[in-house]
C-alpha cells in the first residue's frame, strides 16, 4: 500500500505517554498516513492531556470521539501507553470493543509500554508472542500470550515495544505493515 492511502486510528485518553503518541503520529504523518487521534470523550471536551515521562504534558486534539470512530474506517490501530492511559481505556467497554474489533478484521495493532494492557482486556493474545514495559509482563503470560523482552516483537499484525527507547523500531515496523497491507 503506498502510505499516502494509509489510515491509522490512535485510540488513547488522558494520561497516554507523550512521546509515545507523538513521535508516531508525527512520524506517519510526514510519510503521508492520514492518522487520526480517537478518544472517549464528550463532543464538549476535544483534547486529552499528555502525561510526560513524570508530570502532565500538552494537551492534545482529538479528531474523532470513540462513539464516532469505526474500525472499518482505518487500516492499523496504535495503543500508546503510560501507565494511566491503558488502564482507564481498558475499564471502557467501548473501547475494549473497538481492539476487538481490529483483531477480529485481521488489521494491524501497535501496542507500546503498557497499551498491551488493552489487549489482554480485549482477551486477544492466547497464543500470541508479544512484548511490554516489564511491569505487565506477568499480567499478559496469564492472558495467554508468550512474552519477550525485545524492543519490538511482531507477531503476525500485532506489533508491540516496551517503551519510548523502543520508538523507532516500534515506527518502522507499523509503516512495514502498512506498506505491506492490501
Amino acid at each position: 500500500m503506498d502510505l499516502s492511502d494509509a489510515k491509522v486510528a490512535i485510540l488513547a485518553t488522558d494520561g497516554f505517554e507523550e512521546v509515545e503518541l507523538s513521535r508516531p503520529a508525527e512520524a506517519l504523518r510526514d510519510a503521508g498516513v492520514t492518522v487520526h487521534v480517537i478518544a472517549p470523550k464528550s463532543s464538549t471536551d476535544d483534547t486529552i492531556k499528555a502525561w510526560d515521562e513524570d508530570n502532565w504534558g500538552k494537551a492534545y486534539a482529538i479528531d474523532r470521539t470513540l462513539a464516532d470512530a469505526n474500525s472499518d474506517d482505518y487500516h492499523a490501530l496504535i495503543l500508546p501507553g503510560g501507565q494511566i492511559n491503558p488502564d482507564k481505556l481498558r475499564i471502557n467497554e467501548d473501547a475494549v470493543q473497538f481492539v476487538k474489533d481490529f483483531v477480529n478484521s485481521n488489521k494491524t495493532v501497535a501496542a507500546i509500554c503498557h497499551g498491551p494492557w488493552l489487549l489482554a482486556e480485549a482477551d486477544v493474545l492466547k497464543g500470541k508472542t508479544l512484548t511490554s514495559f516489564k511491569s505487565i509482563k506477568t499480567d499478559l503470560k496469564n492472558a495467554g500470550a508468550e512474552w519477550q523482552d525485545n524492543a519490538v516483537v511482531v507477531d503476525e499484525k500485532l506489533i508491540t515495544s516496551r517503551n519510548p527507547d523502543d520508538l523507532p523500531g516500534f515506527i518502522e515496523a507499523i509503516r512495514s505493515q502498512l506498506r505491506a497491507a492490501n
